[in-house]
């Protein structure tokens, strides 16, 4: 009897400690990029993103440009990572059903995409 405890114990611990600490699964990840030229990129998996399903997302954004920026605006997502700002920032964002933009602002006419999530 002493070792059935024992094992059912060592069962609930196992189940703690595989289970995630946000009691999910792992975002999603996006990775957007911008610059250092004139390119602006959105991709899942090395691939152009052009629709997601709704859900949780990590978007990791490298601004490579001071003249740049990376806007990505949409039902309740709107991020943007300034002009002047360089560097590499992942975002938590919960993407619905919509469409969603993204854009370098100083550049909008020529640096843009957009994608739909169903």
């Amino acid at each position: 009897m002493k070792q059935l405890r024992l094992g059912a114990a060592s069962v609930a611990v196992f189940a703690l400690i595989a289970l995630p600490a946000h009691g999910g699964t792992a975002p999603i990840k996006l990775t957007g990029t911008v610059g250092p030229g004139f390119t602006i990129t959105l991709t899942k998996g090395g691939k152009a993103v052009k629709t997601l399903s709704p859900g949780k997302y990590a978007l990791t954004i490298a601004d490579r440009s001071s003249i740049h920026n990376f806007e990505l605006r949409g039902p309740g997502v709107n991020v943007d990572t300034g002009v002047v700002r360089k560097g590499t920032k992942t975002y938590a964002i919960t993407l619905r059903k919509g469409t969603y933009r993204y854009v370098c602002e100083p550049h909008a006419a020529a640096m843009k995409g957009s994608f739909v999530v169903r």
